[in-house]
């Protein structure tokens, strides 16, 4: 027996007990949601730092909850547009007897299976989603944020009743249990080889996923480009949340001879956003012990084989806090770890190149990134990049910051998931586009089949003009 059984089927009936809400009670619900965010700032702040050891508050504010409330807004703004049926050519056959429009209805049951890095973004924006599109939700949050958990279940209890939106009690180990429910869609964030499973669990179903996964998101810095800006819009994309981010930048690529100057530039840069290093209070703390020692292994391995590991700074490492500032590593191995699997924590390796195309070859001979990001202000470069790369989002000229653009789809393609949503994009991902078809009292239908070959034939040519 599914252990979430229960809890499902107290969902489903009340989905098939209740007519489909209105636009003004689902925007009612996201105004309440959206209030509720802002009183328990303090709260999320607080509970998110405790699961931690220590999480930076500006990192749980620009990463978590404020992109929460602008999705909100602007899902506010737009949604009776987005709702609105539209209406659709009918085609030669059906030219002057019939109309057609497609509308959008809920899917039904939404499941939102939501990791530890933004426990609060990535249960609350698809959330949003599934709301404005009429949907039920089942969220399971991640065991390892416990307190963050309970302030959670609070906030949205205080929003929805739970067979609206319920919220799973952490069981370890309990994802395939979830995965397994019959659910209309499901909406996974994690890694791609949990994302894996979780596909193959709702294949039994034929649950449609909306995979967000990571991946190994490369830079390419020209040689052009001053490494002073390159160096701005890197740094934040890679100290957000101490790097433990699907879009973090995972490697740089740089022209050979550059490394030494990039770094430098790097450490300057560093030690003007986080004085302390490690000790520094804007300074993420790796999540827990076993991750936190997975990177100090991936540094061994570099340093035992005789790669250079350089610090961002030099208080750069509190083991018993699991703590760690950047680590670069310089030319790793290709075939080693650190450039086979996602990194996701504070270790940036740089690889160098003297073509351009060894560093398209290079990106080219992996899965294609969930993140792309390219440093240049070539604007043939730039148009090079962004029409023969592949991708699920990149950004020119920055880094992560893409993710927070309200009208715009974020999602992955190949290795790093599949399906978008944000905006527009997240309402159609949780909707049914549905195709009505409307005929008046004319109907050509019945005289074609009725009619002998040859005149058929002849109808055909003539009504297509053939």
């Amino acid at each position: 027996m599914n252990i979430f059984k229960t809890q499902f089927d107290a969902v489903s009936n009340a989905l098939r007990n209740t007519p489909v809400s209105t636009l003004v009670q689902r925007s009612e619900k996201l105004l309440s949601l959206r209030s509720q965010l802002v009183s328990s700032t303090p709260a999320l702040i607080e509970s998110l730092s405790l699961d931690y050891g220590h999480r930076s508050a500006q990192d749980t504010l620009v990463a978590d909850i404020m992109p929460c409330i602008s999705n909100i807004d602007y899902t506010l703004e737009h949604l009776y547009e987005w709702s609105a049926p539209s209406h659709r050519e009918p085609g030669t056959l059906l030219a002057g007897t019939s109309e057609v429009q497609v509308i959008y209805q809920p899917k039904g049951v939404v499941g939102i299976i939501t990791p530890w890095n933004f426990p609060i973004q990535l249960s609350v924006e698809p959330l949003i989603a599934a709301i404005a599109a009429g949907n039920r939700v089942m969220i399971k949050l991640s065991e390892l944020t416990p307190n963050l958990n309970a302030v959670l279940k609070l906030l949205l209890a205080s929003v929805f009743d739970e067979t609206e939106v319920m919220v799973m009690e952490m069981i370890e180990k309990s994802g395939p249990a979830f995965s397994a429910l019959p659910f209309d869609h499901l909406f996974f964030t994690g890694s791609p080889r949990v994302g894996k499973l979780v596909m193959k669990a709702a294949a039994d179903n034929l649950t449609p996923v909306t995979l967000e996964l990571g991946g190994k998101s490369p830079v390419i810095i020209d040689d052009e480009i001053a490494l002073s800006m390159a160096v701005e819009r890197i740094i934040l994309g890679k100290s957000l949340n101490s790097g433990q981010v699907c879009v973090a930048p995972d490697y740089v690529l740089i022209p050979e001879g550059k490394e030494q100057a990039f770094i430098k530039e790097y450490q300057g840069q560093f030690s003007l956003l986080y004085p302390e290093g490690v000790a520094s209070e804007q300074w993420t703390s790796i999540v827990n012990t076993p991750q936190f020692e997975r990177l100090a292994n991936l540094l061994d391995v570099e340093i035992k084989q005789g790669k250079a590991v350089i610090p961002a700074h030099e208080n750069a490492v509190n083991a018993a806090a699991h703590r760690m500032v950047t680590h670069f590593v310089i030319n790793p191995e290709l075939t080693s770890t650190v450039m086979q699997e996602e990194i996701f924590g504070p270790i940036l390796p740089i690889i160098t190149y003297q073509h351009l195309d060894e560093a398209i070859a290079l990106i080219n001979s992996k899965d294609k990134p969930l993140a792309l990001y390219l440093m240049s202000e070539n604007e043939m470069l730039q148009e090079h990049i962004k029409h023969t790369m592949h991708s699920g989002g990149m950004c020119i000229n920055d880094a992560i910051f893409h993710i927070a653009a309200d009208d715009a789809p974020f999602g992955g393609i190949g290795g790093s998931g599949m399906g978008n949503y944000h905006g527009k994009e997240g309402f159609i991902t949780l909707s049914h586009a549905k195709t009505v078809m409307k005929t008046g009292k004319a109907h050509h239908m019945k005289a074609l089949f009725m009619a002998g070959e040859n005149e058929f034939k002849s109808a055909v040519a003539a009504h297509f003009n053939l």
